[in-house]
């Protein structure tokens, strides 16, 4: 058998997809070097560019390789707060903030109100025994 070369007492880790999530999040809110965050939950061994790799594959950053433009906005949501700080001044990016979270409200709102008319349409049909809701798959009116 040339050119086999068979590898003696290498341990080869298997981390599910939460498990990198953890190693990754772990890097990236602490100030440590990849090599410690690899020590700390593989053992011992070189990193070898395992946390970067994985970083790619779950979209924490952007595949060099892969021309997918969109791709950069997936999972980064630190990278869009930076970006964001730096692109608008202090009072634009607090009233940037106000009106999302108006927005947001606004959302609930409406919300609740659908869960509301719902509410109400279940009652009506209930108690005065009337179909008002729609009813798929007939046929409508011929006049």
């Amino acid at each position: 058998m040339l050119g086999l070369r068979i590898r003696k007492n290498v341990k080869k880790f298997c981390f599910s997809n939460e498990e990198k999530r953890v190693i990754i999040e772990d890097f990236l809110h602490n100030k440590e070097t990849k090599q410690a965050i690899w020590e700390k939950y593989g053992g011992t061994g070189a990193e070898r560019g395992r946390i970067v790799r994985w970083m790619r594959q779950t979209g924490y950053l952007p595949d060099p390789l892969k021309k997918d433009a969109t791709f950069v906005f997936k999972k980064d949501p630190m990278n869009h707060l930076k970006k964001a700080k730096e692109t608008y001044s202090y009072n634009e990016y607090n009233k940037l903030q106000k009106r999302i979270e108006e927005l947001e409200g606004q959302l609930l709102e409406s919300e609740l109100q659908v869960i509301a008319f719902r509410t109400m349409v279940e009652i009506a049909e209930r108690e005065m025994e009337i179909s008002i809701k729609k009813k798929f798959n007939t046929k409508p009116l011929k006049k």
